[in-house]
């Protein structure tokens, strides 16, 4: 495929959220999903972000961002909790792929964010492997309780900003490059009834862009 500059952080943020609001607006232009792509994107792929969200199945990130083949490269599981092999997904994408751009997504009426309240406030517990999904969404529940932090948009707001600072914690290449400005971590809360994304954490973009967004 052509070899292209890779984007600035702010460059990617900027396109991913102009993609949204094309969305929003019911404007799509679905760039990137012809044969012509296809063909383009045999060789090899150059995506400008890895979208880190949770599985649920309303959060189609090449729909909800409008871009097409090779653009994202997505990593997703239930409640965007996280384990080793997230980790070494997220890192394939940013050391291998040289992606400028880390996505965390989160959306409203997440069922493991639900649960994981439910857990704690009515002794609702999971079963199977779903229970270990709940146990580590607790911990941003609590985290954003004890902070006085009750309302169900502020704790989505806490899960999705512990994701990134995690991401940064565990990976030490992911926060070597955003450290050097090489790459930035940002956290949305994806609104399910307009499709919105809305910035609730970040972590390497410029001040300026992080203002207008918030």
């Amino acid at each position: 495929m052509t070899d292209t500059p890779t984007p600035t952080p702010r460059d990617a943020f900027e396109l991913l959220m102009a993609g949204n609001r094309r969305f929003v607006a019911n404007t799509p232009g679905h760039p990137n999903q012809d044969a012509a792509r296809r063909s383009e994107v045999v060789a090899g792929q150059r995506p400008f972000a890895v979208l880190f969200g949770c599985s649920d199945s309303r959060l189609a990130a090449e729909i909800i961002f409008d871009r097409g083949l090779g653009d994202l490269f997505v990593v997703r599981t239930a409640g965007h909790v996280m384990g080793a092999e997230v980790l070494g997904s997220v890192e394939y994408g940013v050391d291998i792929l040289d992606c400028p751009l880390v996505v965390v997504l989160g959306h409203d009426s997440c069922g493991a964010v639900g649960a994981a309240c439910a857990a704690l406030d009515d002794g609702m517990a999971a079963t199977g492997y779903v229970q270990d999904i709940v146990e580590r969404v607790t911990l941003s529940v609590l985290a954003a309780r004890t902070a006085g932090r009750v309302e169900a948009e502020e704790i989505l707001a806490e899960h999705i900003g512990r994701t990134v600072d995690l991401l940064l914690e565990r990976s030490r290449s992911l926060a070597e490059r955003v450290a050097k400005g090489e790459a930035a971590v940002v956290g949305l809360h994806y609104r399910l009834a307009d499709g919105s994304a809305r910035l609730v954490a970040a972590r390497g973009l410029d001040e300026a862009v992080v203002a207008a967004a918030f």
